[in-house]
């Protein structure tokens, strides 16, 4: 089956047959088939030639058909045979085949090579055997031919993959040394088809870094058999670098010696250059992705930090709206107060000099009295923390001022603690009350001895600093008063607390939480700041942040001008909304020795000063519906200029716009500062149209600190 397998087109193997003697064709043919052949008969010998084909298996002709025959066509087309076919063929003859016996045979044999002479008479078995003995060989070419054909295509599918893949091929023969290599391998290595390429050429252009290596792994190869494989770098005969993948196997005899190295190249310097290009991209990416990352995560700590500014600004806010809110509260409230104490006062003050002789109920007046001013004292701290109080605004050398306070902080604080002071005498003077800040040091010296119960160190400080400007104070120079204590301090919660009005960590009955709201009100109505800093168990430093100016401190005058004193009663309006106000105030002044006439509004004041009646004097509440103290005096002067007035009200400033310089009487008020700031008015009115006048040669008299301007010369006017 194998054999049969192996004949081209398969079926039986075919005999091609010429005999023209018919008895020789008949028995030609009968043999032939019992052999195991597929008989084909030729009628001439042309037909015969022209029937040759590489799948005939025998050739059968008689000596007699083709001894005087031209044998060129069968010639031909032997000669013409593939490598692997040598058609075989028997000549029937009727002497031997030997070249003595034949001569004719020896030709037979030059035309058709593989030949076999059968001598007639022959047996039947003869035949058989020497025509199985021409298949069994004509058999192994058709096998021959078919691994041929398997090898080409083979050949021709490497070839194939080979270039598909843009490899090049190469042998090395191990003994000596001589190198093979297919026209890509040569073109890998920068060689043209038809160079000739030695394995030192090779060897040669490989990077002299890379050389070692190289020869090495074969080495390694060649002793142990082990596969080859490499990437190395070439250097082309034109200079250029590239780079090459080898891999070779190594083949031995059967012997086990090695023999030769047969591999592939392939040439990979596209894809090192994108590795590399990838690599640095890869790089370039990592730092993109990292630097992107940085300003991803910057810009998100950004947005934390705007948050939590927005949320600390919002925080600010409410505390400001809410700080604000409590003290238009405040103010509005101590206002009130204020003309409540107004009434309490003076109607206490006269009815103490109605009792008296009467000790008990004097003693109660008083007490009512003290308890009045306490609360007036009260009011003011509240005004203070709404920034309402009424300010005398100088430059102060603070080291002066803290000094001069020594003996008085010593006996607030006690023995118990010690005072130390830092106070440098080259600080340039504060714009600041001078009053308020003695109350508000004093404030903060009672604060730290109630934070120290078991003693400890009260220090007191001044500096100088620079602010480039901030959301709590203004650009410029400030001086920094400064009071640590060593005592309990504040937790965070409590610090946050500290300047709320009503506030306070002392007992119930010991402090009314207005001490530090005090101070903090003042020192923003002097554009400063109060800054807090305190730890539990080591102690709390409160900073008051004040203007500094150069202006020198104002040295105290010589001498005071006396108040002078009304020669005979005045005349008086008496101007304001509150009934009880009004009433305790007309009591006040008649008191005193003044006709009063009241009006309970600026429009009822204003229609009296119009209707021609003689004022000698005018008190005004600057509160008022419909129309202000203000208002009342603008309209007022511009009835009669010279017209003395005085303002009465319970708040620090005028609103913004009020442009009118009147004489203050802050309330509540008792009758000495009524008299007073009477005599004030009537003096910085009467004086003036004094110094309006001349003598005849136009100078003008002036007044100076020295001038004597007690001489009364009635109806209040004064002389100098």
């Amino acid at each position: 089956m194998a054999g049969i397998a192996a004949i081209p087109n398969s079926g039986k193997p075919k005999a091609l047959i010429y005999t023209p003697v018919g008895r020789d064709a008949w028995v030609a043919r009968s043999l032939v088939d019992e052999a195991g052949f597929v008989s084909i008969a030729a009628t001439d010998l042309p037909m015969f030639a022209s029937s040759l084909s590489d799948d005939v298996a025998l050739g059968v002709l008689t000596e007699e058909a083709v001894r005087s025959s031209d044998l060129k066509p069968i010639a031909a087309w032997v000669s013409a045979q593939p490598s692997w076919s040598d058609l075989p063929f028997i000549v029937l003859t009727t002497r031997g085949g030997g070249p003595e016996r034949n001569p004719a045979a020896a030709r037979l044999s030059e035309v058709l090579g593989n030949v076999t002479f059968l001598e007639r008479p022959f047996h039947a078995t003869s035949f058989i055997s020497v025509a199985r003995t021409a298949l069994k060989g004509r058999l192994r070419q058709y096998e021959a031919q078919a691994r041929l054909e398997a090898l080409g295509e083979g050949e021709r599918r490497l070839q194939t993959a080979l270039a598909a893949g843009r490899l090049g091929a190469w042998e090395l023969e191990l003994s000596s040394m001589a190198l093979s290599a297919s026209a890509t391998c040569k073109a890998i290595f920068g060689r043209k088809p038809d160079d000739d390429v030695t394995r030192d050429d090779l060897i040669e252009s490989i990077h002299p870094d890379d050389r070692d290596l190289v020869l090495a792994r074969l080495r390694q190869t060649i002793d142990t058999g082990r596969d080859y494989s490499i990437e190395h770098r070439t250097i082309w005969p034109d200079g250029s670098l590239h780079w090459t993948e080898v891999h070779a196997q190594l083949y031995s005899d059967r012997y086990g010696s090695a023999r030769k190295l047969v591999g592939v190249c392939s040439d990979t310097t596209v894809r090192k250059t994108i590795e590399e290009n990838l690599r640095r991209l890869n790089e370039t990416l990592e730092e993109r992705v990292r630097e992107r990352t940085k300003e991803v995560n910057a810009a998100h700590q950004t947005l934390l930090e705007e948050v939590a500014q927005r949320e600390r600004a919002e925080e600010q806010l409410r505390q400001s709206q809410k700080m604000e809110a409590i003290g238009q509260l405040t103010g509005g409230v101590a206002h009130d107060f204020n003309n409540l104490l107004m009434v309490v006062l003076g109607n206490l003050e006269l009815l103490g000099k109605h009792v008296g002789g009467d000790a008990k109920a004097t003693r109660l007046v008083d007490g009512a009295i003290q308890g009045a001013r306490r609360g007036a004292a009260l009011t003011q701290r509240l005004l203070a923390f709404a920034r309402q109080q009424d300010l005398q605004v100088k430059p102060v050398d603070l080291a002066e001022l803290v000094s001069g306070m020594n003996d008085l902080l010593r006996r607030s604080v006690g023995s118990s603690i010690s005072i130390e002071t830092i106070l440098p005498a080259t600080l340039p003077p504060a714009l600041v009350d001078a009053n308020q800040l003695e109350l508000a040091l004093l404030n903060l010296a009672v604060n730290a001895r109630d934070a120290m119960p078991d003693g400890g160190t009260l220090s007191i400080s001044l500096r100088e600093e620079q602010v480039a400007g901030n959301e709590a104070l203004g650009k410029g120079a400030y001086l920094v008063l400064a009071v640590a204590d060593s005592g309990t301090g504040m937790d965070a919660e409590t610090l946050k607390k500290a300047v709320d009005p009503f506030f306070s960590t002392k007992e119930l009955g010991k402090g009314t939480g207005l001490g530090l709201s005090m101070i903090h009100g003042l020192a923003v109505q002097l554009n400063g700041a109060l800054l807090l800093t305190s730890e539990l168990g080591v102690g709390t430093i409160a900073e008051l942040w004040l203007p500094a100016t150069e202006r020198r401190p104002e040295q105290p005058a010589e001498a005071e001008l006396p108040v002078p004193q009304a020669a005979s009663r005045l005349k008086i309006l008496l101007v304001d909304d509150d009934a009880l106000i009004a009433m305790s105030s007309v009591d006040m002044l008649e008191d005193l020795g003044h006709e009063v006439v009241e009006a309970n509004s600026g429009a009822q004041a204003l229609e009296l000063i119009s209707s021609g009646q003689h004022f000698d004097l005018v008190i005004t509440d600057y509160s008022m519906p419909g129309m202000t103290g203000a208002q009342l005096a603008q309209a007022a002067r511009d009835i009669h200029p010279g017209l003395p007035m005085v303002l009465a009200t319970g708040y620090a400033d005028l609103p913004a716009g009020t442009d009118i310089d009147l004489p203050r009487l802050a309330k509540p008020y008792d009758q000495a500062q009524l008299a007073k700031e009477i005599a004030k008015a009537m003096a910085s009115e009467k004086v003036p149209l004094l110094r309006s006048g001349g003598d005849a040669g136009g100078s003008k008299p002036r007044l100076s600190k020295a001038d004597d301007v007690s001489d009364e010369i009635g109806d209040g006017a004064y002389v100098v």
